[in-house]
């Protein structure tokens, strides 16, 4: 099995070489840190830990993670599965071997690392990020009859359901549109639980008033839209 890592970071250079030293060399063929328009050291760290450095200037999550999806395709030969994990790492790396053995093993679509089910250190996960998370995965099982407990950016997908999808979203909606979308082209999906600390900075995302807001908004219009 060829197994590709994208890792969309943004200003990451106090975490990044801990993410990615700490994936499973032994597992992975390549590892991409698409850099999102950093402004620090995050791509010199990157490459020095071994990883390749992709740059994405248009801000954005989704267009980090496309950006890292475009360079896969370019290559000769394509990968079995993607692994998306963030770059701050609140994930820990090394369960990337129970996200992928769940595919190889149960030959799932997709799986999402659950950090509800998992070991959550106390304060990992903002208020709003909980309440979201609730909110989004009851009404992911209302209208779609499918319940994930999490939307969780530490994930597992092959390549060929990942190809299906057509991801298109660009900033916050990323993660919620991938399993509506698998959902809807009635993928195998499952959830493992995975662990959580807190993370390396401020998020970009929870821990601005901007930030939380968008990606509340993006959540929301994506439950509806896919209906």
């Amino acid at each position: 099995m060829k197994i590709g890592v994208i890792i969309p970071a943004f200003n990451e250079e106090e975490a990044i070489g801990n993410v990615v030293n700490g994936i499973p060399r032994g597992l992975v063929e390549e590892i991409v840190v698409c850099s999102n328009g950093c402004t620090d050291k995050t791509e010199q760290v990157a490459r020095k830990a071994g990883a390749t450095v992709l740059k994405e200037n248009r801000k954005g999550y989704g267009y980090a993670c496309l950006a890292g999806i475009n360079y896969f395709k370019e290559q000769k030969i394509q990968p079995d599965i993607i692994v998306f994990l963030d770059g701050d790492y609140s994930d820990y790396p090394s369960e990337m071997v129970e996200l992928v053995r769940e595919i190889v093993k149960k030959n799932v679509d997709l799986v999402i690392g659950s950090r509800n089910t998992g070991q959550k250190e106390k304060g990992s996960m903002t208020p709003q990020q909980v309440f979201g998370n609730w909110l989004a995965t009851n009404l992911m099982h209302l209208f779609y009859g499918v319940k994930f407990t999490d939307l969780g950016p530490f994930r597992a997908i092959k390549w060929d359901a990942l190809m299906q999808l057509k991801m298109q979203d660009k900033t916050y909606g990323w993660t919620i549109e991938m399993q509506l979308k698998a959902i809807k082209a009635k993928m195998k999906t499952s959830e493992i639980p995975v662990a959580y600390r807190k993370r390396i900075g401020v998020s970009k995302v929870s821990g601005t008033i901007k930030g939380t807001v968008l990606a509340g908004y993006k959540i929301l219009t994506a439950i509806f839209k896919y209906l």
